[in-house]
């Protein structure tokens, strides 16, 4: 079936994906972003230097591999403007041009290596992405399985919302003191604060609040478990519904609420087996954790067929008692051990990605549902507005009639 131009759509969630992949690419390759210095050479040197002395072909291959992703989706985030050979032309461009700048960038880093085997594998890689998405680029956007249904299922303003859902599971993957606490930043940065700077802060609190003290009594109102259950249970219970809120009435959301249970746990069944030193697979999975699933899979069950304001505000309150929890309650000392076990000098870079995941997670989610109450009540507010608009002319157009009925 021939697809003509007005009936080719672009992908908003591909352009969203292109640049989330670039980032990552951007991380990866300049993490852990200190120790910048310069050698006395030009930053481009690297350009003519001989092959490394130390070649592998798992380097060449791994090279490859991650780029072709990146051609991939510059190949689908130009479509329909840009398709066949121009589009792959761009990947190509694109992804030289990515790894150039990350080549020459990294020059100045000292625990990374210019390399101009690097940026040949890399532009080759985004070459095969590009090349081996093209002929598919219209069926997967206008006729595939994927398209039809994502606009069967989902509003057509959903991509960001898909995107968050989709990055859920991978935010859950790096350990935390309770599982699925992410969000802990807050604490993370008090915790790096100088000293003389914490007590700067707390200068300016009321000796009162006696708030130093606060975690440990908020710890000792309820045992451990009985914390990691409602972390637990807020967090999924705000996934579920975040990944069915903006679906059509005809979407199979009990199903996706299933699929995303099943998909986050394998996945953390899966990197804790790989990522663990002595094979505790399951150490995440204790009681309280194992509740908290159970009460959040089942309140999302439950509760899909409320309103989507309510549902809406139900999570938002979720994320928000789970953040307050996860940055204030005690860190159990077990959970150092757990940290210790993990292995964070394998993919380093795929553990610190993670780690900023967890972090930023929740408030990209708050972030997402304040804005979007923010247009309805806006809407809402022009709505009102225009209907009074509405009976004032009305009234208006009748006293009008009246008087030159009377006239």
């Amino acid at each position: 079936m021939t697809i003509k131009q007005w009936q080719r759509h672009p992908s908003a969630f591909s352009r969203q994906a292109l640049a989330a992949y670039a980032a990552l690419v951007v991380y990866g390759s300049l993490y852990p972003f200190s120790g910048w210095r310069s050698l006395g050479i030009g930053p481009f040197a690297y350009l003519g230097d001989p092959l490394p002395q130390y070649l592998t072909v798992f380097d060449v291959i791994t090279n490859i591999i991650g780029y072709m992703p990146l051609g991939a989706l510059i190949v689908l985030a130009l479509y329909p403007r840009w398709r066949g050979s121009l589009a792959v032309c761009a990947a190509f461009l694109g992804g030289a041009l990515l790894s150039g700048t990350m080549e020459t960038i990294q020059t100045y880093l000292p625990t990374r290596v210019a390399s101009n085997l690097d940026l040949a594998s890399n532009t080759f890689g985004a070459l095969v992405g590009g090349v081996l998405i093209a002929p598919a680029t219209s069926a997967l956007l206008n006729r595939g399985l994927l398209r039809r249904m994502r606009f069967a299922w989902f509003e057509r303003d959903a991509a960001y919302v898909l995107g968050l859902s989709a990055l859920w599971p991978f935010a859950t993957l790096f350990p935390a003191p309770y599982l699925f606490g992410s969000g802990d930043l807050p604490r993370e940065l008090w915790d790096n604060l100088d000293p003389a700077m914490q007590d700067a802060i707390l200068a300016w609190i009321p000796a009162s609040w006696d708030f130093v003290s606060w975690p440990d009594r908020l710890g000792a109102l309820l045992p451990d478990d009985s914390w990691e259950a409602l972390i637990t249970s807020s967090n999924l219970f705000a996934a579920l519904v975040l990944a069915t809120l903006l679906t059509r009435e005809r979407a199979p959301r009990i199903r996706i609420m299933i699929a995303m249970i099943v998909l986050t746990l394998c996945a953390k069944v899966a990197v804790s087996f790989l990522q663990s030193r002595s094979g505790l697979t399951f150490d995440w999975a204790t009681d309280g954790a194992l509740e908290g699933i159970a009460i959040g899979g089942v309140a999302g069950l439950l509760l899909v067929s409320l309103p989507r304001a309510v549902r809406a505000a139900l999570a938002g309150a979720a994320l928000v008692v789970a953040l307050m929890l996860s940055n204030l309650l005690p860190v159990n000392p077990y959970f150092d051990i757990v940290l210790a076990d993990w292995r964070q000098g394998r993919y380093l870079h795929f553990n610190g990605l993670l780690h900023w995941l967890a972090w930023v997670w929740p408030y990209a989610a708050l972030g997402w549902l304040a804005s979007a109450a923010e247009h309805a009540w806006l809407a809402r507010r022009r709505a009102k507005r225009g209907g009074r608009g509405g009976k004032d002319k009305d009234r208006d157009e009748g006293d009008g009639r009246h008087k030159h009925r009377l006239l």
